[in-house]
């Protein structure tokens, strides 16, 4: 096996967005903000982390919102979670269980689909 695990899955956002970014990953998905390496910085975007799930928000000029392709991220408190999300106006979308898992769609503030998956 070559691969043993995902590094981290990257998602596009508009330029000068970096706060917004921050208010949803941060104080709604609770993932902590990791500071860019220095030859990187100067690009704009934020990192993210949670444990080993890391997302990077890299910035792009003419940005599209990846609709269909998404990252999935495994919740230990997927109700609680879900029910946070909903009580801050976040659009959740139920997507039924998958090996017996509840999973749900959302999308960040800019439109980036993200699933979400009952450890």
């Amino acid at each position: 096996m070559p691969f043993t695990a995902i590094d981290h899955v990257q998602l596009a956002m508009p330029p000068g967005e970096e706060d917004k970014a921050r208010k949803f990953y941060i104080g709604l998905l609770g993932l902590v903000e990791v500071p860019k390496p220095a030859e990187l910085a100067d690009l704009g975007g934020a990192w993210f982390e949670s444990g080993p799930a890391r997302i990077h928000l890299g910035v792009e000029a003419n940005f599209r919102a990846a609709k269909k392709a998404h990252p999935a991220f495994l919740c230990q408190n997927y109700n609680g979670l879900v029910t946070s999300l909903r009580s801050a106006g976040v659009e959740v979308v139920d997507a039924g269980t998958l090996n017996d898992s509840p999973r749900c769609h959302i999308f960040d503030p800019f439109g980036n689909r993200i699933e979400l998956v009952s450890a």
